[in-house]
């Protein structure tokens, strides 16, 4: 993205923009962080602000919001909600349960590998939304805690979304930013999620899983379950599938054709929608493209957009250059000492702070570092650091990702509180192996 710093209004006052624009977003962030106030609230009040003060004229900030990453979140949104009314995802966990006999050990490595697949091909939001009722209810009838299972299934999604373009938000924001395809995303950094998953479930395998037991009239219990009961419609399963395996093929193939993720997921949507209402009548019609719409997170959509803008404004101010230049001489313009720094400040910052804010901030100040660095292709190792950085960061605290605050509300509505400091006490130094590896990999792979 462009900036252009000369069609900037003047600031309110004459207030120095790069002041007035850093403590909007200092602000911003500071009430993000105490969740004191919805945060698409105070996304979509900064970025007014931003405009209100003279940081940005309306064009800019029009300008400053990525409508690919919007329309690629709405667009999956749309095709999951309609996928999951056929039932299939409550059916391959109940299955899944059922293959291994509902025996506790095996269902808890089931789950976690399951939910990273998941993650990975429709995105870590949706699938622990999807998956974590099926294991409140699973571990409900085998009685037995379910505080293993959920903290597995945190730490899974946000590795499984780390590997494709669509997983996890940061993905799909730094891949429309920098034009990168769903394979560049499987390529680069598949390789370091699949080892970051295969030690964790060891590790869980070995601190919990081995220790698991279950009574077995419970087991029975599950083992009475028919899977094939919970698809609910077979003929709209079908058009799912059909749909969900095209837009797969369009994000793999579309990139080499000019389609953004952003074009093929909203097609799909389209296109799933009209298959769902072929033969309907008008209102009916009507009706079932209300319900589709209405399954989607329209906060989550304002809060990027009022992001986008947000950070926009700190961008044309001229902030990020300035931090640019000031990690250039921090790590003295060595590309790989830069990549650690990105790597590891974006894990740590990441666990305190939600992910993708600071992503937001991180993109457009690591495309100011491009011409030093020798330009695009020379600086796609600080990309993957990033990406590396802020997914698997996700996973040292509750608030490091949106799916971490989805589990936890879930368990406490069902009566099981997950205790913040518990979590991050085994949370936070397991994301730090993680972000051990991703070191060793990226100084293999790019160095």
């Amino acid at each position: 993205m462009v900036v252009d710093h000369a069609a900037a209004p003047e600031v309110l006052f004459g207030m120095d923009p790069m002041m007035v624009s850093t403590a909007i977003l200092i602000f911003a962030y500071a009430f993000i962080i105490s969740e004191k106030i919805n945060r698409t609230i105070i996304a979509l009040l900064g970025g007014a602000l931003m405009i209100f003060m003279g940081v940005l004229n309306q064009d800019m900030a029009i300008k400053g919001v990525d409508f690919n990453t919007i329309a690629l979140l709405t667009g999956m949104m749309v095709i999951v909600s309609i996928t999951e009314k056929t039932g299939v995802f409550q059916y391959v966990a109940i299955l899944s349960a059922k293959l291994v006999k509902a025996n506790p050990r095996a269902l808890l490595l089931v789950m976690g590998i399951i939910t990273a697949v998941f993650s990975a091909l429709l995105d870590n939001v949706t699938t622990v939304l999807l998956t974590v009722p099926i294991t409140l209810l699973l571990t409900d009838q085998l009685k037995i805690n379910p505080y293993p299972f959920l903290f597995v299934q945190i730490f899974a999604s946000n590795i499984g979304g780390t590997a494709t373009l669509i997983g996890d938000p940061p993905n799909i924001m730094i891949g429309s930013q920098v034009g990168l395809s769903f394979m560049d995303f499987v390529n680069n950094v598949g390789l370091p999620a699949l080892v970051c998953l295969i030690f964790i479930m060891v590790f869980f395998d070995f601190f919990w899983g081995r220790k698991m037991v279950a009574a077995e009239s419970a087991r029975a219990a599950i083992m009475r379950y028919v899977p094939a009961e919970a698809i609910e419609d077979k003929g709209l399963l079908i058009k799912s599938l059909i749909v969900l395996a095209l837009v797969l093929a369009g994000f793999i193939l579309g990139h080499d054709h000019g389609l953004m993720p952003g074009t093929v997921a909203l097609a799909g949507a389209a296109l799933l929608m009209l298959l769902q209402c072929v033969g309907l009548n008008a209102e009916k019609q009507s009706h079932k493209v209300h319900e589709s719409f209405q399954s989607v997170e329209w906060g989550t959509i304002f809060f990027f957009i009022g992001l986008f803008v947000l950070v926009y404004g700190v961008e044309v101010a001229g902030v990020l250059n300035l931090m640019a230049t000031k990690l250039l001489d921090i790590t003295n313009n060595d590309l790989f000492m830069a990549s650690m720094v990105v790597l590891w400040s974006s894990a740590i910052l990441s666990a305190i702070v939600d992910n993708i804010p600071f992503v937001a901030t991180m993109i457009p100040l690591i495309k100011s570092t491009t011409a030093a660095f020798g330009g695009p292709d020379a600086v796609m190792p600080l990309w993957w650091s990033l990406s590396l950085g802020a997914c698997l960061g996700g996973n040292g605290s509750l608030i490091g990702a949106s799916a971490n605050v989805m589990v936890a509300g879930f368990a406490e509505r069902a009566g099981h509180r997950i205790s913040f400091l518990k979590f991050m006490a085994l949370a936070f130094p397991l994301m730090l192996v993680t972000i051990a590896i991703s070191t060793i990999y990226v100084w293999w792979a790019f160095f």
